[in-house]
């Protein structure tokens, strides 16, 4: 069983920065890659970033691209998502999901697990 927490989020005006962290409970968390995901107010959950067991980075949304990064400290069993830049679109209910084998890295179906989401909020 994983259990996963996020944290981080909050309200901030646009072009500031925030991170976001994903502790997991787990005692193998470098067997499990792991993804951020986003969702607004009646819009589905859309893939943000995946990160390999390793620490290399699948994939980036082409919507944050160059502006966010993923990253993972395995020995604190953490995920980070560090926002630059945020925009008011990129306001979302941010969530972290891990799987050992996902087989589509940027579908929130190929994640076994999830953690509660921590709400993110960009003023114009």
């Amino acid at each position: 069983q994983v259990q996963l927490v996020e944290s981080g989020g909050g309200l901030l005006q646009a072009g500031g920065s925030l991170r976001l962290s994903c502790a997991a409970s787990v005692r193998t968390f470098s067997s499990y890659a792991m993804g951020w995901f986003r969702q607004a107010p009646g819009k589905e959950r859309e893939f943000v970033a995946a990160i390999r067991w390793s620490g290399g980075i699948i994939s980036i949304a082409n919507s944050v691209k160059g502006r966010f990064t993923i990253s993972r400290d395995n020995p604190k069993n953490t995920v980070y998502l560090q926002m630059n830049s945020l925009k008011p679109e990129d306001t979302a209910v941010y969530y972290c999901a891990a799987d050992p084998r996902p087989g589509a890295w940027g579908s929130s179906t190929a994640y076994g697990y999830w953690g509660q989401g921590t709400q993110v909020t960009v003023s114009s």
